[in-house]
């Protein structure tokens, strides 16, 4: 990898910061959740400082200047046209999507999500008196692929759907086609699509993911917080062409208190998408060595596991199925056996039991420390088994 302009060595004690990462949880090696333990970009910390030196902190707007900052950022990046007046500000993706599933579906319908997915979904689903209809999908030769003819049937049956683009957590890029496909089958029925977009910067070198095009029946969530490591300022934009269903979810998420922002999120924001840049194409170099480093080890040190395929996100999709044990019960092994939280598949749908998603946003020496550990748990467990 070519040298850094930016500190991706350093390792940053996160302990004692009320994080959920490191201090929700006693475990000696955390690489579950997906946030990141690199500094953040310099022009966003400069940017914080600035505003914290104003002695007030009172309630904040947002600004036209925080649009725009989206509207250039996915002009210049993907190609994509937006404009100020097609989005709406949202204090997250999460909260955006369940104001959304309260708007637009009705108590006890079903919802449609593609798993393994975030588990989030689930929840969220679930928690608003909803239903959850799995379209899983298709493993095969080490590759995921949607299976179209059980969506297509599937798609007959809601009036929603949550696509997540890029894919977490198998990291899966949606080509063109599949997207079109999926475009195409959800006019068919008459289904409104939520496309979840916000690790959409987090590609391998070289590659761009493909942004979910506009329709009447398409919106976007979209935020920096993955990208750009700022999860905790709370913040995050609404997008779609749809006037009537725009105004829709305002309604809703000015009713569930979601749409306030946080009076550093608009600093962070536009200091991301206006003069960090650099920063992220930096990271997604740092991020593609460290997953090269996860196949080597895997390869040679550990074969048992193999690392499936992907090109996008910091979180690493795992083959354990050789260990013919739940991923629960290997999760848990991990935990209590060398300290090393990852996360079980399972909970991303019970098709992903054989698997477990592990968080590779951490400088090198914490990723080596990781392996070391996850390789002496699988040993320590097939001696016990």
């Amino acid at each position: 990898m070519k040298n850094t302009k930016y500190d991706f060595e350093s390792v940053i004690d996160r302990n004692n910061t009320n994080c959920v990462k490191w201090d929700m949880f006693d475990d000696d090696l955390p690489m579950w959740v997906a946030d990141m333990d690199f500094k953040v970009a310099p022009p966003i910390q400069d940017a914080i400082l600035k505003r914290a030196n104003h002695p007030v902190y009172g309630y904040n707007i947002v600004p036209d200047e925080l649009f725009e900052s989206y509207v250039n950022w996915w002009d210049t990046r993907y190609d994509l046209k937006m404009s100020r007046e097609d989005m709406a500000y949202s204090i997250g993706v999460m909260p955006s999507i369940s104001s959304m599933i309260r708007c637009l579906t009705d108590v006890g319908d079903e919802i449609l999500i593609q798993s393994p997915v975030y588990h989030v979904f689930f929840y969220v689903i679930e928690e608003n008196d909803r239903k959850v209809l799995e379209n899983e999908l298709i493993y095969e030769n080490d590759e995921y692929k949607i299976d179209f003819d059980d969506l297509d049937e599937k798609l007959s049956k809601v009036k929603l759907m949550i696509l997540c683009n890029p894919h977490n957590p198998i990291g899966k890029i949606w080509s063109k086609n599949d997207l079109n496909r999926i475009d195409e089958l959800c006019k068919k029925h008459d289904v409104i699509l939520i496309s979840d977009e916000i690790h959409c910067d987090l590609t391998d070198s070289g590659l761009k993911y493909n942004p979910f095009r506009d329709g009447d029946n398409v919106i976007r969530c979209l935020s920096p917080s993955k990208s750009f490591n700022v999860a905790g300022f709370q913040s995050s934009v609404v997008q779609t062409t749809n006037a009537e269903l725009l105004e829709k979810i305002k309604t809703q998420m000015h009713v569930d208190n979601s749409d306030a922002c946080n009076v550093f999120a608009t600093s962070a924001v536009m200091a991301a998408y206006n003069e960090s840049g650099e920063w992220l194409d930096e990271l997604k170099d740092v991020l593609f060595k460290n997953k090269q480093i996860v196949e080597d080890y895997l390869e040679s040190d550990l074969p048992i596991i193999k690392l499936v395929p992907s090109d996008a996100t910091y979180l690493l999709w795992l083959d354990c199925s050789a260990l013919n044990v739940s991923s629960k019960v290997l999760s848990e092994f991990l935990r209590t056996n060398q300290g090393l939280f990852l996360s079980a598949g399972s909970d991303f749908g019970q098709c992903g039991d054989n698997f477990l998603r592990m968080n590779i946003a951490c400088p090198e020496k914490l990723l080596n420390e990781g392996l070391g550990r996850l390789k002496a748990g699988v040993t320590a467990l097939t001696i016990i088994k």
